[in-house]
């Protein structure tokens, strides 16, 4: 009876670890399918285009962090890995820079939103490498910059220039409609009762109504800003922590969009006047 018994415990652990192996190679075959499927999706060219094009001008990034960007993408997004474990000196190494001005890139990147650090610890960092469409404001500031184009080719450029848009409202709500649904200073969602124009450079200082100097803001935003210029204000807004770095400086871009005239508004039929807003 014992031999029996052992011998039938003997061919159930064979028959779990038989399984349990089956199963691990299973898993691992998912595993690098998904990898190489993810893999094949990623263009390297395009990638590149889109790191020189879009993130390394809006987000304002050094050569260097562009090196280091660059290379965690080549060993983890092209690889299939959405997150890289490494090391600073392994990283050096490879770039051929020391390891301070390494480092510094990889806290700026992070602080920029382009890396994700999982884990940092001495023995190596494990962070999470984002693609250009997947970094929050690249992504929002892309997605506005692609309205304002279509804007302007709506726009009929004969007469814009000339059009008062506080004189009615429909070119009041053109306004509005162009930042679509956000407050322009603190990005926050606002509700169409609540919106309101501001001045980009007041009244009091011969600020125009001007489609580049009126943008669609929240009540306490415009209440707040009172007579400030724009750039103080979202200065101030970031010292409050209610703007992150990479915010302010797309706020910054956006006001120098909107008085090169590239955040043109659709035209509406010129009909008949509404009321003036304040």
């Amino acid at each position: 009876m014992k031999t029996r018994k052992r011998n039938g415990t003997g061919v159930s652990e064979r028959f779990l670890r038989r399984k349990s192996t089956s199963n691990n190679r299973k898993r691992r075959e998912t595993d690098e399918r998904r990898s190489h499927s993810a893999q094949k999706e990623i263009d390297a060219k395009t990638l590149w285009k889109h790191v020189e094009d879009v993130i390394a001008p809006q987000l304002r990034l050094p050569v260097i962090d562009r090196v280091v960007y660059m290379h965690l993408l080549r060993h983890s997004r092209l690889e299939g890995k959405r997150r890289l474990r490494f090391s600073i000196p392994w990283l050096a190494h490879n770039i051929n820079l020391s390891t301070c001005p390494t480092r510094e890139a990889v806290r700026r990147l992070a602080a920029c939103g382009v890396l994700r650090l999982v884990e940092r610890s001495k023995q190596g960092h494990v962070a999470e490498v984002r693609l250009p469409e997947e970094v929050r404001g690249v992504r929002v500031r892309a997605r506005a910059a692609a309205r304002a184009r279509e804007a302007a080719r709506k726009a009929d450029p004969s007469n814009i220039e000339e059009v008062d848009f506080v004189k009615t409202l429909e070119l009041r709500r053109s306004i509005h409609a162009r930042e679509r649904g956000r407050c322009f200073y603190c990005l926050r969602r606002v509700a169409p009762r609540l919106e309101c124009l501001d001045h980009v450079v007041p009244r009091a200082r011969v600020g125009c109504n001007s489609y580049r100097n009126l943008v669609s803001a929240c009540m306490e935003c415009n209440a707040q800003k009172g007579e400030r210029p724009a750039e103080e204000y979202l200065r101030w807004l970031f010292r409050e922590h209610r703007l992150g770095a990479a915010e302010l400086r797309g706020r910054f871009e956006a006001l120098e969009m909107l008085a090169a005239g590239k955040l043109r508004p659709m035209l509406p039929s010129l009909g008949g006047e509404g009321s003036r807003e304040d």
